[in-house]
Protein backbone atom coordinates (compact mmCIF):
# COMPACT_ATOMS: atom_id res chain seq x y z
CA UNK A 1 0.00 0.00 0.00
CA UNK A 2 1.05 3.67 -0.68
CA UNK A 3 2.99 4.56 2.34
CA UNK A 4 1.16 7.23 4.61
CA UNK A 5 4.48 9.18 5.20
CA UNK A 6 5.06 10.01 1.56
CA UNK A 7 1.65 12.14 1.34
CA UNK A 8 1.39 16.06 2.30
CA UNK A 9 0.39 16.07 5.77
CA UNK A 10 -1.31 19.31 7.01
CA UNK A 11 -0.24 20.35 10.66
CA UNK A 12 -0.53 23.57 13.20
CA UNK A 13 2.87 24.67 11.94
CA UNK A 14 2.69 24.45 8.46
CA UNK A 15 -0.50 25.73 8.52
CA UNK A 16 -3.52 24.32 6.68
CA UNK A 17 -3.37 27.33 3.75
CA UNK A 18 0.10 25.28 2.90
CA UNK A 19 -1.69 22.19 2.82
CA UNK A 20 -4.85 23.22 0.44
CA UNK A 21 -2.89 24.49 -2.34
CA UNK A 22 -0.18 21.55 -2.24
CA UNK A 23 -2.43 19.56 -2.41
CA UNK A 24 -4.46 21.20 -5.20
CA UNK A 25 -0.80 20.79 -7.50
CA UNK A 26 -2.26 16.70 -7.87
CA UNK A 27 -3.98 15.96 -11.33
CA UNK A 28 -7.46 14.62 -10.93
CA UNK A 29 -7.59 11.10 -12.96
CA UNK A 30 -9.72 10.09 -16.05
CA UNK A 31 -11.87 7.70 -15.38
CA UNK A 32 -9.71 5.44 -17.88
CA UNK A 33 -6.56 6.11 -15.80
CA UNK A 34 -8.20 5.28 -12.71
CA UNK A 35 -9.57 2.00 -13.81
CA UNK A 36 -6.31 0.78 -15.01
CA UNK A 37 -4.41 2.27 -11.97
CA UNK A 38 -6.57 0.58 -9.60
CA UNK A 39 -6.06 -2.33 -12.08
CA UNK A 40 -2.36 -2.35 -11.47
CA UNK A 41 -2.86 -1.95 -7.57
CA UNK A 42 -5.63 -5.15 -7.40
CA UNK A 43 -3.08 -7.42 -9.88
CA UNK A 44 -0.19 -6.33 -9.56
CA UNK A 45 0.35 -4.86 -5.76
CA UNK A 46 1.59 -1.54 -7.52
CA UNK A 47 2.45 0.75 -4.38
CA UNK A 48 2.96 3.64 -7.11
CA UNK A 49 -0.36 3.39 -8.60
CA UNK A 50 -2.02 3.30 -5.25
CA UNK A 51 0.18 6.38 -4.23
CA UNK A 52 -1.47 8.03 -7.35
CA UNK A 53 -5.04 7.47 -6.69
CA UNK A 54 -4.78 8.72 -3.15
CA UNK A 55 -3.12 11.97 -4.31
CA UNK A 56 -5.33 12.58 -6.40
CA UNK A 57 -8.39 12.33 -3.61
CA UNK A 58 -6.65 14.49 -1.50
CA UNK A 59 -8.87 17.31 -2.33
CA UNK A 60 -11.86 15.15 -1.96
CA UNK A 61 -10.53 14.17 1.68
CA UNK A 62 -10.17 17.76 2.76
CA UNK A 63 -13.51 18.73 1.59
CA UNK A 64 -15.14 16.20 3.68
CA UNK A 65 -12.87 16.74 6.47
CA UNK A 66 -14.65 20.72 6.53
CA UNK A 67 -17.60 19.70 6.81
CA UNK A 68 -16.95 18.32 10.53
CA UNK A 69 -14.96 21.33 11.78
CA UNK A 70 -16.46 22.90 14.75
CA UNK A 71 -16.42 19.87 17.12
CA UNK A 72 -13.25 21.55 19.26
CA UNK A 73 -10.65 19.31 17.48
CA UNK A 74 -7.46 20.48 15.56
CA UNK A 75 -8.33 20.58 12.21
CA UNK A 76 -5.19 19.06 10.82
CA UNK A 77 -6.20 16.19 12.79
CA UNK A 78 -9.64 15.94 11.63
CA UNK A 79 -7.75 15.98 7.44
CA UNK A 80 -5.33 13.23 8.53
CA UNK A 81 -7.81 11.12 9.64
CA UNK A 82 -9.89 11.65 6.06
CA UNK A 83 -7.08 10.67 4.70
CA UNK A 84 -6.49 7.25 6.84
CA UNK A 85 -9.99 6.77 5.68
CA UNK A 86 -9.36 7.21 1.84
CA UNK A 87 -6.12 5.25 1.80
CA UNK A 88 -8.52 2.18 3.48
CA UNK A 89 -10.83 2.93 0.06
CA UNK A 90 -7.95 2.59 -1.94
CA UNK A 91 -6.75 -0.20 -0.48
CA UNK A 92 -10.44 -2.50 -0.80
CA UNK A 93 -11.35 -0.56 -4.45
CA UNK A 94 -12.68 -3.40 -6.84
CA UNK A 95 -12.65 -1.21 -10.27
CA UNK A 96 -14.46 -4.00 -11.92
CA UNK A 97 -17.71 -2.76 -9.85
CA UNK A 98 -18.36 0.00 -12.48
CA UNK A 99 -18.44 3.38 -10.01
CA UNK A 100 -16.09 5.80 -9.32
CA UNK A 101 -12.98 5.65 -6.79
CA UNK A 102 -14.63 9.22 -5.30
CA UNK A 103 -17.67 7.53 -4.63
CA UNK A 104 -16.65 4.39 -2.96
CA UNK A 105 -14.18 6.26 -1.11
CA UNK A 106 -16.63 9.41 0.42
CA UNK A 107 -18.26 6.00 2.92
CA UNK A 108 -14.26 5.20 4.14
CA UNK A 109 -13.43 8.56 4.56
CA UNK A 110 -16.50 10.16 6.72
CA UNK A 111 -16.52 6.90 8.92
CA UNK A 112 -12.70 7.62 9.89
CA UNK A 113 -13.90 11.00 10.62
CA UNK A 114 -16.41 10.49 12.77
CA UNK A 115 -14.40 7.05 14.85
CA UNK A 116 -12.17 10.05 15.36
CA UNK A 117 -14.49 12.46 16.79
CA UNK A 118 -16.25 9.98 18.69
CA UNK A 119 -12.98 8.71 20.33
CA UNK A 120 -12.14 12.07 21.39
CA UNK A 121 -15.37 12.89 22.38
CA UNK A 122 -16.17 11.94 25.79
CA UNK A 123 -20.04 13.02 25.98
CA UNK A 124 -20.35 10.70 23.00
CA UNK A 125 -18.21 7.83 24.54
CA UNK A 126 -21.00 7.83 27.72
CA UNK A 127 -23.82 8.55 25.65
CA UNK A 128 -24.12 5.85 22.95
CA UNK A 129 -27.54 5.98 21.96
CA UNK A 130 -28.50 6.47 18.33
CA UNK A 131 -30.19 10.01 19.53
CA UNK A 132 -27.28 10.88 21.03
CA UNK A 133 -25.09 10.68 18.26
CA UNK A 134 -27.55 12.01 15.70
CA UNK A 135 -27.27 15.15 18.05
CA UNK A 136 -23.83 15.51 18.37
CA UNK A 137 -23.55 15.52 14.40
CA UNK A 138 -26.77 17.55 13.80
CA UNK A 139 -26.66 20.20 16.05
CA UNK A 140 -25.92 22.96 14.09
CA UNK A 141 -28.12 22.17 11.16
CA UNK A 142 -30.89 21.57 13.42
CA UNK A 143 -29.92 25.46 14.93
CA UNK A 144 -29.62 26.72 11.09
CA UNK A 145 -33.07 25.72 10.40
CA UNK A 146 -34.89 27.30 13.03
CA UNK A 147 -32.67 30.73 12.72
CA UNK A 148 -30.42 30.18 16.18
CA UNK A 149 -27.49 31.30 14.93
CA UNK A 150 -26.02 33.38 18.11
CA UNK A 151 -23.36 32.57 20.56
CA UNK A 152 -24.42 30.80 23.90
CA UNK A 153 -27.42 29.40 25.43
CA UNK A 154 -30.14 28.83 23.00
CA UNK A 155 -33.73 30.10 24.02
CA UNK A 156 -36.30 27.50 25.81
CA UNK A 157 -38.53 27.79 22.56
CA UNK A 158 -35.46 26.90 20.31
CA UNK A 159 -34.32 23.66 22.66
CA UNK A 160 -37.78 22.40 22.97
CA UNK A 161 -38.41 22.28 18.92
CA UNK A 162 -34.82 20.65 18.61
CA UNK A 163 -35.41 17.98 21.48
CA UNK A 164 -38.67 17.50 19.27
CA UNK A 165 -37.29 17.21 16.29
CA UNK A 166 -33.96 14.96 17.12
CA UNK A 167 -35.59 12.76 19.81
CA UNK A 168 -33.85 13.94 22.47
CA UNK A 169 -34.07 15.60 25.81
CA UNK A 170 -33.53 19.30 26.60
CA UNK A 171 -31.01 19.01 29.10
CA UNK A 172 -28.80 16.79 26.13
CA UNK A 173 -29.43 19.36 23.85
CA UNK A 174 -28.57 22.34 26.16
CA UNK A 175 -25.38 20.33 27.45
CA UNK A 176 -24.56 19.37 23.27
CA UNK A 177 -24.70 23.09 22.43
CA UNK A 178 -22.41 24.40 25.10
CA UNK A 179 -19.90 21.75 24.28
CA UNK A 180 -19.90 22.69 20.63
CA UNK A 181 -20.44 26.43 21.12
CA UNK A 182 -17.74 28.53 20.06
CA UNK A 183 -14.03 28.37 19.09
CA UNK A 184 -15.19 28.44 15.05
CA UNK A 185 -13.41 30.10 12.79
CA UNK A 186 -14.74 32.82 10.24
CA UNK A 187 -16.35 30.52 7.17
CA UNK A 188 -14.66 33.47 5.10
CA UNK A 189 -11.64 33.47 6.04
CA UNK A 190 -9.28 33.98 3.33
CA UNK A 191 -7.01 30.25 2.05
CA UNK A 192 -4.14 31.53 -0.05
CA UNK A 193 -3.56 35.16 -1.04
CA UNK A 194 -3.34 34.16 -4.49
CA UNK A 195 -5.48 36.76 -6.12
CA UNK A 196 -8.59 35.55 -8.22
CA UNK A 197 -7.14 31.87 -6.73
CA UNK A 198 -7.31 32.55 -3.34
CA UNK A 199 -10.84 30.79 -1.63
CA UNK A 200 -12.86 31.17 1.60
CA UNK A 201 -13.09 28.58 3.77
CA UNK A 202 -16.98 28.08 3.07
CA UNK A 203 -15.99 27.26 -0.52
CA UNK A 204 -13.79 24.24 1.07
CA UNK A 205 -16.85 22.77 2.97
CA UNK A 206 -18.77 19.73 2.07
CA UNK A 207 -21.58 19.25 -0.04
CA UNK A 208 -25.05 20.36 1.82
CA UNK A 209 -26.57 17.11 0.69
CA UNK A 210 -23.97 14.85 2.82
CA UNK A 211 -25.35 14.43 5.90
CA UNK A 212 -23.09 12.94 8.57
CA UNK A 213 -26.27 12.05 10.84
CA UNK A 214 -28.19 10.09 7.93
CA UNK A 215 -24.61 8.58 7.70
CA UNK A 216 -24.32 7.39 11.04
CA UNK A 217 -27.58 5.84 11.06
CA UNK A 218 -27.46 4.44 7.78
CA UNK A 219 -24.23 2.78 9.82
CA UNK A 220 -26.01 1.59 12.99
CA UNK A 221 -28.86 -0.08 10.48
CA UNK A 222 -26.35 -1.76 8.41
CA UNK A 223 -24.88 -3.42 11.82
CA UNK A 224 -28.41 -4.34 13.02
CA UNK A 225 -29.61 -5.53 9.72
CA UNK A 226 -25.58 -7.93 9.89
CA UNK A 227 -26.29 -9.21 13.16
CA UNK A 228 -29.92 -9.99 12.31
CA UNK A 229 -29.21 -11.65 9.38
CA UNK A 230 -26.37 -13.87 11.35
CA UNK A 231 -29.41 -14.76 14.09
CA UNK A 232 -31.87 -15.97 11.61
CA UNK A 233 -29.09 -18.03 9.58
CA UNK A 234 -29.56 -20.62 12.58
CA UNK A 235 -33.02 -21.39 10.97
CA UNK A 236 -31.08 -23.20 8.34
CA UNK A 237 -29.30 -26.59 7.98
CA UNK A 238 -25.67 -26.77 7.47
CA UNK A 239 -26.52 -27.64 3.37
CA UNK A 240 -28.58 -24.65 3.24
CA UNK A 241 -26.53 -22.16 4.34
CA UNK A 242 -23.74 -23.11 2.38
CA UNK A 243 -25.45 -22.96 -0.50
CA UNK A 244 -27.40 -19.86 0.21
CA UNK A 245 -23.54 -18.30 1.40
CA UNK A 246 -22.06 -19.46 -2.10
CA UNK A 247 -25.33 -18.45 -4.38
CA UNK A 248 -26.16 -14.64 -2.32
CA UNK A 249 -23.90 -13.81 0.12
CA UNK A 250 -20.59 -13.03 -0.94
CA UNK A 251 -18.65 -11.17 -3.77
CA UNK A 252 -17.39 -14.43 -5.93
CA UNK A 253 -20.82 -16.09 -6.97
CA UNK A 254 -20.42 -19.90 -7.26
CA UNK A 255 -22.47 -21.52 -9.82
CA UNK A 256 -25.27 -23.93 -9.90
CA UNK A 257 -22.98 -26.41 -11.88
CA UNK A 258 -20.17 -25.89 -9.46
CA UNK A 259 -22.20 -26.74 -6.39
CA UNK A 260 -23.76 -29.52 -8.22
CA UNK A 261 -20.81 -31.31 -8.48
CA UNK A 262 -19.99 -30.58 -4.91
CA UNK A 263 -22.92 -32.06 -3.50
CA UNK A 264 -23.57 -34.65 -6.62
CA UNK A 265 -27.20 -33.70 -6.99
CA UNK A 266 -28.62 -32.13 -10.19
CA UNK A 267 -28.19 -28.49 -11.18
CA UNK A 268 -32.04 -27.89 -10.44
CA UNK A 269 -31.68 -29.49 -6.84
CA UNK A 270 -29.49 -26.76 -5.74
CA UNK A 271 -31.98 -24.37 -7.14
CA UNK A 272 -34.18 -25.54 -5.42
CA UNK A 273 -32.21 -25.47 -2.50
CA UNK A 274 -30.97 -22.52 -2.60
CA UNK A 275 -34.86 -20.48 -3.24
CA UNK A 276 -36.42 -22.57 0.13
CA UNK A 277 -33.37 -21.44 2.22
CA UNK A 278 -33.39 -17.82 1.01
CA UNK A 279 -37.44 -18.13 1.39
CA UNK A 280 -37.02 -19.82 5.03
CA UNK A 281 -34.37 -17.50 5.68
CA UNK A 282 -36.68 -14.10 5.13
CA UNK A 283 -39.41 -15.38 7.28
CA UNK A 284 -37.03 -15.76 10.20
CA UNK A 285 -35.74 -12.42 9.57
CA UNK A 286 -39.36 -10.49 9.65
CA UNK A 287 -39.80 -12.61 12.81
CA UNK A 288 -37.08 -11.55 14.53
CA UNK A 289 -37.13 -7.52 13.27
CA UNK A 290 -40.87 -7.77 14.20
CA UNK A 291 -39.79 -9.00 17.92
CA UNK A 292 -36.92 -6.50 18.32
CA UNK A 293 -39.14 -3.51 16.86
CA UNK A 294 -37.33 -3.09 13.96
CA UNK A 295 -40.50 -4.10 11.74
CA UNK A 296 -43.83 -2.71 12.61
CA UNK A 297 -46.11 -5.05 10.06
CA UNK A 298 -44.65 -7.73 8.65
Amino acid sequence: MANYANLPAPSPEGGLNRYLQEIRKFPMLEPEEEYMLAKAWVENEDSASAHKMVTSHLRLAAKIAMGYRGYGLPQAEVISEANVGLMQAVKRFDPEKGFRLATYAMWWIRASIQEYILRSWSLVKLGTTSAQKKLFFNLRKAKSRIGALEDGDLRPEHVEKIATDLGVTETEVISMNRRLSGGDASLNAMVGTDGDSATQWQDWLEDEDADQASDYEAKDELDARRELLAEAMSVLNDREKDILMQRRLQDQVVTLEELSGQYDVSRERIRQIEVRAFEKLQKKMRELAREKGMLANA
